[in-house]
């Protein structure tokens, strides 16, 4: 092959199907050298990471999202278009197309790799989960089909060690020449089974252990139990495998709010820095294992290839619903954030069922949630075990998440009943192979939710911290004055005047002041209550005592248990309400959301006050 001059840095974008493992080969191509941001105007997830080849030429690695087609459906197959035709305003032409393809699935992922041949860019292709392949006896002569793309093909294993080996070494030279064109109006179909015909003998298609373990997650009945089971052990876990790591991050906490208070002499900066940052950014810090947890979990059945049997399985529950097949993927989606739920809406064709689909992603119980879930649940469900084998808090937490399905339930069933027949479109979903997460994958998924974390505490949290100790610490007190000094405060007299509306529900004017900086973040409620109770305490020890304790002490059980109702339902996150209104292009669309769901957590926390007090 003639050769191309060799720009330096390299810059090369990995591109492919989704579920081929090539976020696994990108982890494993640049380690930790990567950052991940989002796209501008767009909440497709960028990541950027830089290798080092042999020879010292330092590499430019893009991981794009997951397409199936040149001819987008979705944002995220938007992005992978123009950054492959060199029109994405963000990102300049890579200098080549690394493409890489499923080795146990080449009749799906050569179609997209001949697609991308039409561009007439430098290609490798990439043969991802070769051994895989070769234990299900399947033969690929990785020489034929080089010479039938006319570009290099290299065989890989993103999970071993030395899996990439062979890609490195043909990365680390001269450009491959463009491909030879092949006619526009050619059938990629028909050309990628000629291909597999020629170069590939695949003796089963499908492994014989993943048709025997899909017998059962598949199940109408069976399947539909494993989920149940899956999910509640999840939430048991939460709680089980958190209380070490939460008690030492408590202490060491409380430790620093200590020598802080110790070290500084009473006044203004010392309560800033123990009642306001300490106090408001710990209180959230501390639910960090909890979080860690469930994301280990949610990424465990991601890589494992289970999601996407999930969306099958409750598939035709979601249509009796009133909800598109569709909506699977968003609303599980929105258990890790709802924006990333309500933007992979635009995958929906049928406009009703897209917009149903954004009204209820909210409902579902989002990771900022669980910092107020674990601080309620701690301080007023104890830790006991129910029926010799569940523990009562996650339990408790389990009853949560499923009070969000249900209320997403009954408004797409209202939805179904009043906005029209629901449009018929099958749900077509690819289902990977099954395969053990690698724990090196595990490992940088869950760096990259701790430092998004970590990064919301460092800024948001703590700058709403320190806004919430100004409200609760100005104006001082009046020389004659009787009760805590925070009553006299910004804070105390918008929290007395919120109190009016939220008192038939039973919050007091705290719990009021809290939802203030909770519309920017839900968990930034904990760190405001955490503010709160710090300052208003009295005494030396007021700092040492844990927020669950003084909750516990302040509050009624029916006041813990309407605040989890509200959060349940509530469109706390002003950012969540942003996206609705640029995802629908409609104001008046999004102020009806809004009071709907408002109007849902004032009703829920209502009737579980009233009967909590009413049975207590």
């Amino acid at each position: 092959m003639s050769e191309i001059a060799l720009p330096l840095p390299l810059s090369i974008a990995l591109v492919g199907n989704p579920n081929c493992g090539k976020t696994a080969l990108f982890n494993r191509l640049t380690g930790s050298r990567q950052k991940v941001a989002n796209y501008a105007g767009v909440t497709v997830e960028r990541k950027e990471g830089q290798m080092e080849l042999p020879s010292g030429r330092k590499v430019r690695v893009l991981d794009l999202p997951g397409a199936y087609s040149l001819n987008a459906t979705s944002p995220d197959e938007a992005v992978t278009r123009d950054v492959c035709l060199g029109q994405h305003p963000d990102e300049t032409l890579p200098d080549l197309l690394l493409c890489v393809a499923d080795a146990t699935n080449l009749r799906l992922h050569l179609r997209f790799v001949l697609e991308l041949k039409r561009l007439g860019r430098p290609m490798v292709l990439a043969l991802n989960m070769a051994d895989a392949a070769r234990k299900r006896g399947i033969i690929i002569d990785a020489k034929i089909l080089e010479q039938e793309l006319g570009f290099p093909v290299v065989e890989t294993i993103a999970v071993r060690h030395e899996g990439a080996a062979a890609l490195i070494a043909a990365l680390d030279g001269h450009l491959p020449e463009i491909p030879p064109a092949s006619a526009a109006d050619a059938d990629l179909h028909a050309e990628a089974r000629l291909l597999i015909a020629h170069a590939v003998h695949m003796p089963d298609p499908t492994s014989p252990l993943d048709a025997t373990i899909d017998r059962w997650v598949l199940h109408p009945v069976a399947g539909l139990a494993i989920l149940a089971a899956i999910m509640l052990f999840v939430f048991q876990a939460v709680y089980a495998w958190a209380g070490p790591f939460q008690d030492g991050i408590e202490s060491g906490i409380g430790w620093v709010g200590a020598q802080v208070a110790a070290n500084l002499p009473a006044g203004m900066l010392s309560s800033l820095l123990v009642d306001g940052i300490i106090a408001g950014t710990g209180g959230v810090l501390v639910f960090l294992p909890q979080i860690l947890i469930l994301f280990f979990f949610i990424l465990v059945l991601e890589e494992s290839g289970y999601l996407p049997r999930a969306a099958f399985l409750l598939d035709r529950f979601m249509v009796g619903a009133g909800l598109s097949g569709r909506a699977f993927i968003p609303m599980l989606s929105s258990f890790a954030c709802a924006i990333p739920g309500i933007m992979a809406t635009r995958s929906i064709p049928d406009p009703r069922d897209r917009l149903l689909t954004i009204l209820v992603a909210p409902l579902m119980t989002c990771s900022a949630r669980l910092p107020v879930y674990a601080l309620l649940i701690g301080a007023f469900i104890p830790s006991q075990t129910v029926a010799g084998v569940f523990n009562l808090q996650g339990l408790v937490l389990f009853a949560l998440y499923m009070a969000g399905i249900v209320g997403a339930l009954l408004v797409a069933l209202i939805g179904r009943r009043f906005g029209g027949k629901l449009a018929e479109h099958a749900l077509l979903l690819e289902i990977p192979a099954w395969r053990l997460p690698n724990p090196r994958d595990l490992f940088i998924g869950l760096r990259e939710r701790a430092m998004i974390f970590l990064r919301r505490a460092g800024t948001l949290i703590l700058a709403l911290s320190v806004l919430l100790w100004v409200l609760s610490t100005f104006p001082t007190p009046p020389a004659d004055w009787t009760r805590p000094a925070i009553e006299y405060s910004f804070a105390g007299h918008i929290g007395r005047a919120l109190a009016v509306i939220f008192e038939p529900i039973g919050f007091n004017w705290q719990i009021c002041v809290a939802l203030i900086p909770g519309l920017a973040a839900r968990e930034v409620a904990v760190s405001g209550l955490a503010s709160v109770y710090a300052i208003a305490a009295e005494g030396e020890g007021a700092t040492e005592m844990a927020l669950g304790s003084a909750l516990a002490a302040q509050w009624s059980l029916a006041t813990a248990l309407s605040l989890l109702a509200w959060y349940v339902f509530a469109p706390q996150c002003l950012a969540t309400l942003a996206v609705i209104r640029r995802e629908t292009g409609s104001l008046k669309i999004t102020l009806w959301a809004t009071a709907m769901l408002t109007g849902m957590a004032y009703a829920a926390s209502l009737l579980v006050y009233r009967l909590t007090l009413l049975l207590t």
